[in-house]
């Protein structure tokens, strides 16, 4: 893909050539974006660009699935309705899906307490039992033991650009601790997101009113997703979350949390690395990530 410049002659062309009747909309790229690049089509669409190894398959997994579960969920998600095939002009397949419209948390953080009962609702829908043949995952949804090597790393990188061992950064290691030691889940594996954090859901006058990139959804754990009430929602407004909710035991609790905690030290590196200008790097996720961190650890 490296050798294809993903830019707006680029994707113009596509759309007329394999999507002739959504040729004559506006096009105009759209900042943000990880395994893709994203381009908003007229007012109600958008064109996604794969720029990493895995966003091919991310994107047809998306496609395989996403039409099917996001008639049930009851916030707007970006539901692919055409797959672009690849050919002589860019290798890749590419996807249009509809637009969600609000500001990404990153940059709008949620501000409203009754956030809690729409993410709480949102969850409880995504959270049923998926079918045989839906996707797994390597570092989502799984028992927390097998993340235990990369969190003692990101740690480790957080400690050294914190100046070291903060007891800030003691009681996170406890709180891991404490969620890898708790039971893990029995139940059968349900849907997942698989990556909520703030540049994943989108905000509208200070409440959550979106959620996209579902290219990590999978099946396993609930965990992972209900990491997002330290990770996504105000200070205090976690308790609020589990009570709606409804589902969580204290086992799944604590390894929610101990999941929130790992994803708050990642937000703070890919900030830190934004804010030195490397490849990358997200400036607005480092806030982000501390807000994230400083919920998680008053929570104990």
């Amino acid at each position: 893909m490296d050798d294809f410049a993903i830019d707006e002659n680029l994707v113009r062309s596509l759309v007329r050539e394999q999507h002739p009747d959504l040729a004559g909309l506006d096009l105009r790229e759209v900042a943000g974006g990880w395994d893709s690049r994203l381009w908003r089509l007229g007012d109600g669409l958008a064109v996604r660009m794969p720029r990493s190894e895995r966003a091919p398959s991310l994107l047809r997994k998306e496609y395989r699935w996403l039409p099917a579960l996001a008639p049930r969920l009851p916030l707007p998600v970006p539901t692919p309705i055409r797959i672009g095939e690849p050919s002589a002009r860019f290798p890749q397949p590419w996807t249009i899906a509809t637009w969600v419209p609000g500001e990404p948390a990153d940059r709008a953080p949620i501000s409203h307490d009754s956030a809690a009962d729409t993410l709480a609702g949102f969850l409880k829908a995504l959270h049923v039992t998926a079918p045989a043949d839906a996707p797994v995952s390597r570092d989502r949804g799984v028992p927390l033991a097998t993340l235990s090597d990369g969190f003692d790393e990101g740690l480790a990188e957080v400690e050294v650009a914190f100046g070291g061992a903060t007891a800030e950064l003691r009681k996170v290691r406890a709180i891991w601790d404490e969620a890898v030691a708790a039971p893990g889940w029995a139940g059968p594996p349900v849907w997942l997101h698989g990556d909520l954090h703030p540049a994943n859901v989108v905000v509208s006058d200070g409440t959550l009113s979106g959620v996209v990139d579902f290219g990590d959804m999978c099946a396993g754990d609930p965990a992972v997703d209900l990491a997002a009430a330290w990770v996504l929602l105000p200070a205090g407004a976690a308790a609020r979350f589990f009570d709606a909710y409804a589902d969580a035991d204290q086992a799944t609790i604590r390894r929610a949390r101990g999941l929130a905690a790992a994803k708050s030290l990642a937000l703070i590196l890919i900030g830190r690395a934004g804010e030195r200008g490397l490849p990358g790097g997200k400036p607005t996720w480092g806030p982000a990530g501390r807000a994230a961190l400083d919920r998680v650890l008053a929570s104990i």
